[in-house]
């Protein structure tokens, strides 16, 4: 039993902070791993309540659990020996008949829960899934990993405010039946709905480092600690959601938490608060992003001809791009270059920066490639010390405004040689501002 007189709750002073979160995950889909511990826990109705502010603020959701506690009962009930309890191991016979009614059973005490918290669910068999095999010469029997998600399954009950229980169970292409790591399997839901969070809750409320919490951990380190003497000290439960977070972030989900369940308020404080309550696992989401070289001055041009056929962009010579080509920002698909930006400098405006240039291969549009790159030149620019950005557009003002943050001004905003060169040009663009710091 908690000790109720140190749990922290939501004070409406804290609706303002929650609030300035809602633009940036409005219409997002959060994967909510839950292990089998915490569905026993008394926390439970609290986790639930939260997930029904996250529906509210029209954030979806889909929730996997785990079974590991339910199992271990089980087993202890029935007297019977488990091959495995965590789902990454060897599955005999006896143990995916207990782990199919123990899946059963945490799948409808969600259902009741989430009912009783008014909201509409439903149990999905949306997960295809193959023999993991034989690894290391150890046969694995009836261990299955994900093979397919049905997306379209899980996003048409989305689409109706339905929220989807994915559970630990896959079924095979003949209809039999395999057990599923519930920590791999959050991975595969989230990267086929294209999630852009996994909140692991657990008993454990992340990682910690001479006995304090790390709140956040970049990739890189995680890789660090995966290879470390240290990792070989955390418990099963945390190795195994280190390493399916970094495959995670690896399928470009740009942030996994983990944090402990049992806390009142936790996945709340979790989302809406920069310091949170467990571990955020992060990757570099302008690790594709770098600047352009000399000889790639002829493939920016060539990247953003049909721009300019199309009015969406300025005329610019070759000759003009590589006298502008250190201040010009490309992102890599591949080793091949999709998207460019030149963020340049105003002579007679030296806290000023002028995003241009922006464009992002056909094939890749609606990617969000063009919102990194106006982040990513945003935040070399604040780094440089500039205190706005602005963009001239003839086509894409809404794209700035709605999804960059820039908002509209007047001529008399730009730097006297800036707007002697905007009124030359004749284009009447639109001029957009952003504000930094």
């Amino acid at each position: 039993m908690e000790n109720k007189d140190n749990e922290q709750t939501i004070k409406p002073a804290d609706l303002r902070g929650i609030l300035n979160y809602v633009p940036r995950f409005l219409g997002q889909t959060f994967v909510v791993a839950l292990d089998g511990s915490i569905i026993e826990h008394e926390n439970l109705p609290n986790v639930l309540l939260d997930i029904a502010v996250l529906r509210s603020l029209q954030i979806n959701v889909v929730i996997v659990h785990g079974i590991d506690k339910q199992l271990r009962d089980l087993a202890e009930q029935r007297s019977i020996s488990l091959s495995d309890f965590e789902g990454s191991g060897a599955t005999d016979a006896p143990t995916l008949d207990l782990a199919i009614r123990a899946s059963s059973r945490v799948s409808h005490q969600i259902l009741e829960a989430l009912t009783q918290a008014k909201l509409k669910c439903a149990i999905t068999n949306s997960v295809k899934a193959k023999p993991v095999g034989i690894i290391e010469g150890q046969d694995l029997q009836l261990t299955g990993k994900a093979d397919q998600i049905d997306a379209d399954f899980l996003n048409h009950l989305i689409a109706r405010s339905i929220i989807p229980i994915v559970q630990p169970i896959g079924f095979d292409r003949n209809g039999h039946t395999l057990r599923i790591s519930s920590d791999a399997l959050a991975v595969d839901v989230a990267i086929a709905l294209k999630a852009t969070k996994i909140l692991y809750l657990c008993q454990e409320n992340g990682f910690l480092s001479e006995g304090r919490l790390t709140q956040q951990i970049p990739v890189t380190e995680l890789d660090a600690l995966l290879a470390s003497p240290e990792f070989a000290t955390l418990s099963a439960p945390l190795k195994s959601k280190a390493a399916q977070a970094r495959r995670g972030i690896q399928a470009d989900i740009s942030r996994i938490h983990i944090l402990d369940g049992r806390i009142h308020d936790g996945l709340i404080r979790e989302v809406f608060s920069n310091e949170g309550v467990g571990t955020l696992i992060y990757g570099n989401e302008y690790q594709q992003i770098r600047r352009a070289t000399r000889d790639e001055a002829p493939l920016i041009y060539h990247l953003t001809r049909s721009g300019v056929a199309k009015g969406e962009l300025a005329q610019r010579s070759m000759q003009a791009i590589e006298g502008k080509i250190e201040n010009f920002y490309v992102y890599e698909v591949d080793g091949n270059i999709m998207a460019c930006v030149l963020l340049d400098r105003i002579a007679d405006a030296p806290t000023t920066r002028e995003i241009s240039s922006l464009f992002v291969h056909p094939l890749y549009q609606r990617q969000g490639m063009g919102r990194k790159l106006v982040r990513f030149a945003c935040h070399i620019a604040e780094e440089e010390g500039a205190k706005q950005v602005i963009a001239l557009s003839t086509q894409s003002q809404e794209f700035f405004t709605s999804l960059c943050g820039f908002e509209i001004a007047e001529a008399d905003t730009l730097s006297p040689t800036r707007r002697t060169a905007y009124e030359a040009t004749q284009r009447k663009s639109r001029i957009l501002v952003k504000r930094l710091g």
